[in-house]
């Protein structure tokens, strides 16, 4: 810019401050109008997403809160605000307490079955020499698989008294038991079946990641004295799947959280509010006994949970995550 000025001085003598100025403003002109046009350019392609997330997210979720606020039923044709009286229902509410107990041990369960379950798979589809898109296939399935049909299978399979399940334990010998229908087993089996859903899905990303492991480091490790198979897997594998295993905690916990189907298909919440969870619950309240304020409690209480939890999950395996 200065050399620019230079050069015009010497070209038309000497240049007042005025004219310096004027003469900035002419220069600069040119690229304050090429980065308008950009910014423009930049918002004319975000706008419609942008659009989008505001009318189906945010707007949504402000409805949601206020609605909360309200003791509105479904078909009411009147209102009235309760302030916070919907949330001190829900803190005082013993189906709430239950679902919410029912929905942090359904997580505990399935999270860590599911990563497990899903590395185990990984590594000896990884470690096999033949047949891996075949394996890769046939566990993907299931996440592929339709859930309501799912849900009627595993139903099916476990019938107290024609399922495959229970005819197999009464050939072998083994106890018996109407699995979705006892409060004690009721819970584990759907937390089972969250496992074996979500299991293809875990499968295909530790798969990526197992690919984008160097070899380099296989050999380095068993230089430095790493000759056996769970020394090289804690050493090397481990760590350098970290990205892939914080990303997979975290959708796999949200897919725990919003588990619906399988408890509308299969248990209805039963036996005794058994396996009742908070999304079954908001569903119930809301398009059962109708009542949208409450539901709407439930609703921003569930939120605000899934988030902070999330949020803290992210932030504490963030600080042990090795990034290559």
């Amino acid at each position: 810019m200065n050399a620019r000025l230079s050069l015009v001085s010497r070209s038309v003598g000497p240049v007042t401050t005025s004219r310096k100025s004027m003469l900035v403003s002419e220069l600069r002109s040119p690229a304050q109008k090429h980065a308008r046009g950009e910014a423009l350019w930049a918002w004319a392609l975000a706008g419609p997403a942008l659009i989008l997330l505001i009318v189906l997210f945010l707007l949504p979720v402000v409805g949601v809160f206020v609605m909360a606020l309200t003791d509105w039923e479904f078909g009411a044709s009147s209102l009235s605000f309760v302030g916070l009286a919907n949330f001190r229902e829900v803190i005082f509410d013993e189906v709430f307490r239950a679902s919410l107990i029912n929905t942090v041990v359904y997580v505990l369960i399935v999270v860590p079955g599911t990563v497990l379950a899903g590395l185990v798979i990984a590594l000896l589809i990884e470690s096999s020499d033949s047949c891996r898109a075949f394996y890769r296939a046939i566990h993907f399935l299931p996440f592929m698989a339709t859930l309501t049909a799912m849900a009627i299978s595993w139903e099916a399979l476990l019938h107290p008294t024609v399922g495959l399940v229970n005819q197999t334990f009464a050939a072998l010998g083994i106890p018996t038991a109407n699995w979705l229908r006892d409060e004690t087993t009721a819970l584990p089996v759907l937390a089972v079946i969250g496992i074996w859903q979500n299991l293809g899905y875990a499968m295909v990303l530790f798969l990526a990641g197992l690919k984008s492991i160097p070899l380099d480091l296989y050999d380095a490790a068993e230089v430095d004295g790493a000759d056996l198979w769970i020394d090289r897997l804690r050493t090397v594998t481990i760590p350098m799947l970290g990205p892939v295993l914080m990303f997979i905690v975290i959708v796999v916990a949200l897919k725990a959280f919003e588990t619906f189907d399988t408890i509308q298909i299969l248990t209805q919440g039963g036996p005794g509010h058994a396996t009742e969870m908070l999304l079954y619950t908001l569903y119930r309240e809301s398009f059962e006994y109708l009542r949208m304020g409450y539901g709407a409690a439930v609703a921003v209480v569930f939120l605000v949970m899934v988030v902070t939890l999330t949020l803290i999950q992210a932030r504490i395996m963030d600080k042990r995550v090795h990034y290559q």
